[in-house]
């Protein structure tokens, strides 16, 4: 008896876990994407719907979601349709709604908000339809949820759920209510959007299409997460230019060999290489990144040249995003999140 329970606890302590609270590997591994196409329901992004991405948008195939992104759970239409994605708290409003100015994005085409001063009215609404469409084992069933949780995880799915719905901002999308929605996200958020996706139908709204990433890795390696508590598990937006290139010169996990000579002779193991998965995400030369790929892997370039590359490519993305967000003020944050139609949203 003692044997078999001995057995569950390990099997249980070696499986993944992947919720929209916490992500964790087998010790000493990796995240397994493939279970999680598997668990999930998600497709494989293709070659076939990348060339499609490109067709039907002016951003080059090259860019980070076309060499970067794993999962897709639905496709493109061809259709005007809205486009929402989250990110985490901030210690005040400003820190957060910087990030729209500093990349750039058309203010006559953007709206910011946060959910605390935005709770009510038409959102409101959507929140409560789609709470009274998922029963508590439906949210147990999609989560996970255990006695032992706070009632903030049975109240949140819905609120996640309302920007999916163009309903929910009427001043936005006057007399339509049918956008469809495009979602890109981690694909450790797919809970949220698959209830989403369930429950749309039943109200009467479109289902929200998917774009679903792979994890941002620490620059320990991806048996490790990034900390808020250790600086040395990521690169910030606000690092310098030194600060990057001691990070990743120090701390970013290698897959190279432990001598020249063994390099040479057996070259990288790029499944576990930080450098290389995060040029994957921030080289935009698909050319340049699989000939680093080839050569690395084959030996013929070191880990100090690979990591000297991907220096210069932080370094540069954080100085023109540190050069945008210098410029940002008060004043064009209030007009990022003030509550506006957007007359020209689809122009």
């Amino acid at each position: 008896m003692e044997s078999k329970e001995a057995d569950r606890n390990r099997q249980e302590e070696e499986e993944q876990v992947v919720t929209p609270w916490e992500v964790s590997a087998p010790e000493g591994g990796a995240i397994d994407y493939d279970k999680l196409v598997d668990r999930f329901g998600c497709h494989r992004i293709d070659a076939a719907l990348v060339d499609r991405r490109t067709a039907s948008s002016a951003a080059a195939s090259s860019s980070p979601t076309a060499t970067s992104t794993t999962y897709s759970t639905s496709t493109n239409q061809g259709k005007n349709s809205t486009f929402t994605r989250g990110g985490g708290p901030r210690r005040s409003r400003f820190t957060s709604a910087t990030s729209s100015p500093s990349c750039s994005q058309n203010i006559c085409r953007t709206r910011s908000r946060c959910h605390s001063c935005y709770l009510g009215g038409a959102f409101y609404e959507n929140v409560l339809r789609v709470a009274k469409r998922v029963t508590f084992n439906n949210l147990r069933g999609i989560f996970g949820i255990t006695p032992e949780d706070h009632i903030g995880k049975v109240g949140f799915p819905p609120v996640q759920a309302a920007p999916s719905f163009s309903s929910s901002f009427p001043h936005l999308f006057p007399g339509n209510d049918q956008l469809p929605c495009l979602i890109p996200c981690a694909i450790d958020q797919d809970p949220y959007f698959r209830m989403t996706r369930d429950v749309a139908p039943k109200i009467g709204f479109q289902k929200p299409s998917l774009i679903e990433s792979r994890f941002f890795p620490a620059l320990q390696g991806e048996s490790t997460k990034m900390s808020a508590s250790d600086p040395n598990s990521a690169i910030y937006v606000t690092d310098s230019c030194k600060q990057i290139k001691q990070k990743v010169n120090k701390h970013a996990f290698s897959g190279g060999q432990d001598s020249v000579e063994l390099h040479r002779k057996f070259g990288a193991n790029l499944d576990v290489d930080v450098s290389i998965k995060y040029l994957n995400f921030f080289l935009e030369d698909d050319d340049e990144l699989e000939h680093i790929k080839e050569e690395y892997k084959a030996g013929r370039m070191l880990t100090g040249e690979v990591k000297q590359r991907l220096i210069s490519v932080l370094s540069e993305m954080v100085a023109t995003h540190q050069r945008a967000r210098a410029q940002v003020t008060e004043q064009m944050v209030d007009e990022f999140m003030a509550v506006r139609p957007l007359p020209n949203i689809f122009s």
